[in-house]
C-alpha cells in the first residue's frame, strides 16, 4: 500500500505538470479556436529563461520574471505572425504555429547549445518534506503540485468569476458587439494568447529542473499535451485537469508496477506458445509500453467520442 500511494503521488504529480503546461493552450483554443503547435517550445523557453535568470538573481525571481518574458514573446508572435495568417484559415495557422516551433528550437541551440543546461532544483526547497513508511516527498515536488492546483483554481474564477473573463469570452462569440461595447477585441485576443503561452512558461520553469532542460524537451512533451486536451475535450479546462491526471497515473503506474503480458495473460488463464507468432508481443512489459499508452487512449477516443470527455466540439 505505501508504495502503491508513492506510485500515486508521482503519477498525480506528473499529471498535474501536464495540466500546467496543457492549461494555456486549452485557453488559446476555448478562446480563439486555434491549436498552437508551438505551446510546448514556449514552455521550453520558460525552462531556459529561468536557467538565465536564476544564475543571476535565483529561483524565485526567476518564476516571476521568467513566465513574463514568455507571455510578451507569445504577444508579439500572435500580434505580427499568427493574426495576419488568421484570415488564410485554421490550415495555414496550424503551419504557422509548426513553423514557429523548429524556429524557437533552433534559437535555443544557438543560444544555449545542444547539450542539456545545469538547471537545478533550488536549494531552498530541495529538501525532504515529510517521510512517510520509509519514502521520502520533496519539498519542491509538494510545491509543484500546490502550484498546479492554484492556477486550475485561478483560471477557473478568472473565466467563470470574473469581468474581464466575461469580456473574453464574449470576444470569442460575439467579437462585432464586443467591439461596439468600445472594447479593442484584436489586442483581447493578444493578451489570451500570451498569457496562455505565459501559462507553458511557469510549467517550464518549475519542470524544468525536474524533467531536465534541454532542445528536445519540447519535442518530448509537446504531442502528449495535445493528447491531454483531445482526450479532456477541446477547450474543456476541467477537462484537461481531468484527463492529464489520468494520464499522468496510467503512466506512472505502468513503469512503476513493471509486468510482463505474457504474465498478465498467464494470470487469467490465457498461455500463449513461446514458440507461436504472438512471442515476442507477450515479451512486452507495461513500462515499455507506457509511453504509447497515452496515444492509444487519443485514438480510441477520436473512434467513440470525437468531443473528448468534456469537449463541446468536434476535433
Amino acid at each position: 500500500m505505501e508504495s502503491f500511494i508513492f506510485a500515486l503521488f508521482n503519477g498525480v504529480l506528473y499529471g498535474m505538470l501536464l495540466f500546467m503546461l496543457a492549461s494555456g493552450l486549452t485557453l488559446i483554443f476555448s478562446m480563439m479556436g486555434v491549436l498552437n503547435f508551438a505551446h510546448a517550445s514556449f514552455f521550453m523557453l520558460g525552462a531556459y529563461f529561468a536557467y538565465s535568470i536564476s544564475t543571476y538573481v535565483g529561483f524565485w525571481p526567476a518564476l516571476i520574471v521568467a513566465p513574463l518574458i514568455v507571455g510578451v514573446v507569445g504577444a508579439l508572435v500572435e500580434r505580427y505572425g499568427l493574426r495576419p495568417v488568421h484570415s488564410y484559415g485554421h490550415v495555414a495557422e496550424l503551419l504557422f504555429t509548426f513553423g514557429i516551433a523548429y524556429v524557437i528550437e533552433e534559437i535555443v541551440k544557438m543560444i544555449w547549445g545542444q547539450v542539456p543546461v545545469p538547471y537545478d532544483i533550488p536549494e531552498s526547497l530541495n529538501f525532504t518534506l515529510f517521510a512517510w513508511a520509509g519514502l521520502d516527498y520533496s519539498a519542491y515536488r509538494v510545491f509543484m503540485l500546490l502550484v498546479s492546483v492554484g492556477i486550475f483554481v485561478a483560471l477557473f474564477a478568472l473565466l467563470t468569476k470574473t469581468r474581464i473573463g466575461l469580456i473574453i469570452r464574449a470576444a470569442v462569440s460575439d467579437p462585432t458587439h464586443v467591439a461596439t461595447l468600445g472594447h479593442d477585441v484584436p489586442t483581447i485576443f493578444m493578451w489570451t494568447f500570451g498569457f496562455g503561452c505565459a501559462l507553458a512558461g511557469v510549467a517550464g520553469v518549475l519542470g524544468g529542473n525536474v524533467l531536465g532542460t534541454e532542445p528536445a524537451m519540447a519535442l518530448q512533451l509537446g504531442p502528449i499535451v495535445f493528447v491531454v486536451i483531445v482526450v479532456g475535450g477541446l477547450g474543456s479546462l476541467g477537462g484537461a485537469l481531468i484527463a492529464a491526471l489520468l494520464i499522468g497515473i496510467i503512466q506512472t503506474m505502468a513503469i512503476f508496477y513493471d509486468f510482463g503480458i505474457n504474465a498478465a495473460l498467464l494470470a487469467v488463464g490465457i498461455e500463449i506458445d513461446a514458440a507461436g507468432m504472438f512471442r515476442d508481443f507477450a515479451r512486452i512489459t507495461t513500462a515499455q509500453a507506457s509511453p504509447v499508452i497515452p496515444y492509444l487512449l487519443l485514438v480510441l477516443m477520436l473512434i467513440f467520442r470525437p468531443r473528448g470527455m468534456f469537449g463541446t466540439r468536434d476535433v
